[in-house]
């Protein structure tokens, strides 16, 4: 069996465990069934961080190697470039794309430090599977130093437009980089017709059918591999959490009112100003729910050293408050607000105690949220699912109620209509969805896309 070498931006090395959500779920399953190598930032900043060598460490069969990144590096190549440029922009947020060039060079420079330190790890039999937009150029980087074997790419995020691309510093010059690599592969079919348009129209590549390009001589698969979740387990981990000392005090709290529930990270990305604004829409609309419901949002903090992110909390911490103060009575407090994450068997449960599931990203590559909100549903009296209709997930769970989230009215009514559903069409709507998950694990999406990578006959060029 080949070697399989992950390489991601950031690496859940052993002693932090595995972290619910993103990338370290999904691919733990298939790391601990493969083996193999697991390649890239450890999470530690430290002054020497470019001088030292990676890290080593062997934990259940897999093997981390880890490098650290330096204070600068940090601020220009993760803060800067990757988050606060790559990051809006493949979201298609113009309006929050901050760039510098300085930020620009030091994305560059990270990625050369990424492949210099991967390269002597390295076997001749392995695959190496590269992930996410902090990683654009290292496909191409490898070539250059005569890495030959297989090299597969997978985009977590939407991939935006060409017009939207060509905000992009070096767009042009990272579409051809990824054309370096044997599989490209995205979340969903739009994401997959961007790509194929931009590289066509910017980079010069020829489209062979909808699922190949030729670039320079080399056949690249473009492909569209949707993330998917463990749906049984996490309905079995759902049904657990029912005896949680958290569940009982939530439900105990709500005194017979009805939940509406929402979980994400705070990213502008998220849509949480505007889901508040059509939360607040519905209570005006619908002035006879006010005590009949209460919505419980979790947002865990993250790149709180964003500008655009600590610009988002200062809103919401307004709008939270307004709503609250202008709304809310003695013994009713229509939202609350959570900024700490919680333990994953805890949102498990939130969701199946839920009646209205509130997901309304502006733009998503996926959302597992979605999903794992299917997941969680008592099959006998199950919750809605309200969701944006841009999100990756919609493709697939379009039983949902589907939103558009920048429409206040859309998602005051799209409540309303949750909040009188029948049993009979909340049961039909969550069979539909069910459907389209039930049989699928993210082991399966991973091996799915390795089984395409592994039959690479030919590796690129040299750049």
């Amino acid at each position: 069996m080949k070697r399989l070498v992950i390489v991601s931006n950031r690496v859940p090395v052993p002693k932090e465990g595995l972290r619910p959500g993103g990338l370290a779920v999904v691919l733990k399953d298939l790391l601990a069934r493969k083996g193999g190598m697991w390649f890239g930032w450890n999470g530690t900043c430290h002054p020497d961080a470019a001088h030292l060598p990676p890290a080593l460490q062997k934990a259940e069969g897999v093997e981390y190697a880890t490098i650290g990144l330096t204070p600068a590096e940090h601020r220009n190549y993760y803060t800067g470039f990757s988050n606060s440029t790559l990051w809006p922009l493949m979201h298609s947020l113009p309006e929050h794309i901050h760039f510098e060039r300085r930020e620009l060079a030091s994305y560059w420079s990270v990625n050369e430090r990424f492949c210099e330190n991967l390269l002597p790890l390295l076997r001749a039999d392995d695959v190496i599977w590269i992930h996410d937009y902090h990683l654009l150029p290292l496909a191409a980087l490898l070539r250059r130093h005569g890495v030959r074997q297989p090299i597969g790419f997978f985009l977590h995020t939407p991939f935006p437009a060409p017009d939207m691309l060509a905000t992009a510093p070096d767009g042009g010059t990272f579409l051809r980089d990824l054309l370096r690599a044997d599989l490209l592969g995205f979340q969903t079919a739009d994401d997959t017709a961007n790509f194929i348009f931009a590289a066509t129209r910017k980079a010069g590549a020829v489209a062979m059918g909808d699922d190949a390009l030729t670039f320079e001589g080399h056949t690249v698969r473009v492909g569209t591999f949707p993330v998917e979740i463990d749906p049984t387990r996490f309905a079995a981990t759902a049904r657990d959490a029912a005896d949680l000392e958290d569940l009982r005090r939530l439900s105990g709290s709500l005194a017979g009112r009805r939940l509406v529930f929402g979980v994400d990270r705070m990213d502008p990305t998220k849509g949480l100003d505007h889901r508040l604004a059509g939360y607040e829409r519905f209570l005006e609309t619908y002035p006879q729910r006010e005590r009949q419901v209460t919505f419980l949002q979790i947002a865990a903090e993250s790149r709180t050293d964003v500008a655009s992110y600590q610009a988002l909390r200062n809103k919401l911490e307004h709008q939270i408050g307004q709503l609250n103060a202008h709304r809310g009575q003695a013994d009713w407090t229509p939202l609350r607000f959570l900024t700490r994450g919680s333990p994953r068997p805890t949102v498990a449960g939130y969701m199946r105690l839920a009646d209205i599931g509130y997901i309304t990203p502006l733009r998503d590559g996926m959302n597992l949220v979605a999903k794992e909100f299917i997941a969680a549903q008592d099959p006998e009296d199950p919750g809605v699912l309200i969701l944006s209709r841009l999100a990756g997930a919609a493709k697939q769970l379009d039983a949902a109620i589907l939103v558009n989230p920048l429409d206040h009215d859309d998602m005051a009514d799209a409540l309303e209509r949750a909040m009188v559903m029948s049993a009979a069409e909340r049961r039909e709507r969550w069979q539909s969805c069910w459907n389209s998950i039930a049989s699928r694990t993210a082991l399966g999406w991973g091996l799915s896309f390795l089984n395409i990578l592994e039959g690479a006959k030919q590796a690129c060029p040299p750049a």
